[in-house]
């Protein structure tokens, strides 16, 4: 009976450090912008289009109650969320009317006005971050290196074969998985350089301050209110990437995957032929 091949293991350099320190502090600080975003959205939970907004005015989004029941409506549609969105207990089984419960909030009660400091406070801790994250990147060579899509990449059999091969959870060999594939990519430069440079942005245009600084962002988003529906609408979406991105890590393996955005480093796992082609 012929033996089965050896398998080789072999550390790789994945992640620099300006990446790994980026990362890790954006976790944080995204989270503390999430919830604290969520406290002042409960100060008035509609969204509208345009320059104005009112109680009276035609939300495109709204979060509220009906005094007996919590609901969520988009356009014409509405839901009902009594217990978690709109309408739900606190800890002391208290009725909470806000659009989001205090679990999900900072502070965990109603405070618009620490909201404010605390998001503003990290939203600059925030957006100087990413700067420094882009700038360190192109120092360092992380964008074309890692974040470049190449020609073969955009190959449509290519792209269809990693859609396949997420769908069925399909990651690859652990030298795949050390390396961005392309939907990973597309993620990546989607979150960096649109959807990141959207929430700072948009949260500028926000600003009363900075209207008057630089006025033309207001012409750019559309009014102030269409401004805070688009920062709305990208943090959710940054929430679900990160929803996401917990999920392929989990199902690709957590602990190599951990490990590399901490110390920098991958384990490969490969037959010896394989192996030589690495070394």
């Amino acid at each position: 009976m012929e033996a089965a091949p050896e398998i080789a293991q072999k550390m790789v350099k994945r992640h620099a450090l300006s990446t790994r320190i980026w990362h890790w502090l954006n976790a944080f600080v995204a989270m503390i912008l999430l919830m604290s975003g969520l406290m002042i959205f409960n100060a008035h939970p509609q969204l509208y289009w345009g320059d104005f907004g009112s109680r009276e005015d035609y939300a495109w989004l709204q979060i509220d109650d009906t005094r007996t029941t919590g609901f969520v409506r988009i356009g014409s549609t509405s839901v009902e969320t009594t217990g978690v969105l709109g309408l739900s207990l606190d800890a002391k089984e208290n009725v909470r009317r806000v659009a989001f419960p205090g679990w999900a909030t900072i502070p965990t009660g109603y405070d618009l006005a620490a909201a404010r400091r605390w998001h503003f406070a990290f939203a600059w801790v925030f957006a100087l971050g990413l700067t420094a994250f882009m700038f360190m990147s192109l120092v360092n060579g992380h964008i074309r290196k890692d974040l470049h899509v190449r020609r073969a990449e955009w190959n449509p059999r290519a792209l269809w074969n990693d859609v396949k091969n997420h769908a069925r959870l399909r990651f690859g060999d652990d030298y795949s998985a050390s390396h961005y594939n392309i939907m990973q990519k597309f993620s990546y430069i989607g979150v960096i350089f649109i959807l990141l440079p959207l929430l700072i942005l948009t949260g500028i245009t926000m600003s009363p301050a900075m209207n008057a600084a630089w006025p033309w962002l207001l012409d750019v988003f559309g009014g102030r209110q269409s401004a805070r529906s688009l920062h709305f609408i990208a943090a959710a979406l940054m929430t679900l990437f990160v929803v996401v991105h917990l999920i392929m890590v989990l199902l690709s393996g957590p602990f190599n995957g951990i490990r590399s955005m901490v110390t920098g480093r991958h384990v490969t796992t490969s037959k010896p032929e394989k192996a030589a082609d690495l070394a």
